[in-house]
């Protein structure tokens, strides 16, 4: 596991749970709007990544204290033995919230059937055409991330679909393409974008709560819950 760092406590990043964040190295994307630079961008990564025994030495000292981890990124199922990690933090007696970009959904089933994940928070970028641009790329096939659209709608384990929005990159259009990407759903969140110092492209600015608003109207038709964070 590439593992680049960890946050000893969270009590938002996992929904009902006290829980740490572990961070993945490595991305397929390159999100212009992106937070997590270090993570994404190989001339930023730190060159050793963090050994797993002091991973596992934490976890070990916070069982009873922590309900769970979140394993994000970067993209978390790029990594090869995610699998296995997954088994030995789960034999800890831990819960396992993935986050993940939708784009490798054979991975996302076979950890959901292997039962190493219970919660999966996946992102939405944007409606269908402005996918590309909003994931930073010339072109991308979202037939995949539909795949594990479909997937995780069906019920096969707990999740919740996610956009961060940007002034520069989302309309009303975009939520119109949203709402039907993922129809029927059950949990949708919009989150404003938050500038930081690690941002990859420092350009983008927030649109104000009323707004996030209207655009959570637009996608209430067609999902179960949607609610606006952070706001």
């Amino acid at each position: 596991m590439n593992i680049h760092g960890i946050q000893k406590l969270t009590l938002l990043d996992y929904p009902g749970k006290v829980a740490c964040t572990i961070f993945t190295g490595g991305c397929n994307l390159r999100c212009p709007f992106c937070h997590n630079s270090p993570l994404v961008l190989p001339e930023k990564m730190i060159e050793t990544p963090l050994n797993l025994k002091e991973i596992f030495s934490f976890l070990e000292k916070r069982k009873g204290l922590l309900d769970g981890i979140c394993l994000t990124g970067g993209e978390p199922l790029l990594q090869s033995d995610i699998n296995d990690f997954l088994k030995k933090v789960k034999s800890l007696g831990y819960s396992v919230k993935l986050d993940t970009n939708g784009f490798f959904p054979d991975k996302l089933k076979g950890l959901a059937a292997d039962g190493v994940i219970d919660y999966v928070a996946m992102d939405i970028k944007n409606s269908e055409e402005k996918y590309a641009k909003t994931c930073g790329v010339d072109y991308v096939d979202i037939s995949s991330v539909k795949e594990s659209i479909a997937f995780l709608v069906s019920g096969n384990i707990p999740y919740e679909f996610r956009t961060t929005v940007v002034r520069e990159l989302h309309d009303e259009d975009s939520f119109h393409g949203i709402a039907k990407l993922i129809s029927g759903a059950e949990n949708y969140y919009l989150q404003s974008y938050v500038r930081s110092y690690n941002v990859i492209s420092d350009v983008f600015s927030d649109y104000p709560p009323e707004i996030l608003e209207t655009f959570a109207q637009i996608v209430r038709p067609f999902v179960n819950n949607v609610s606006v964070r952070g706001i």
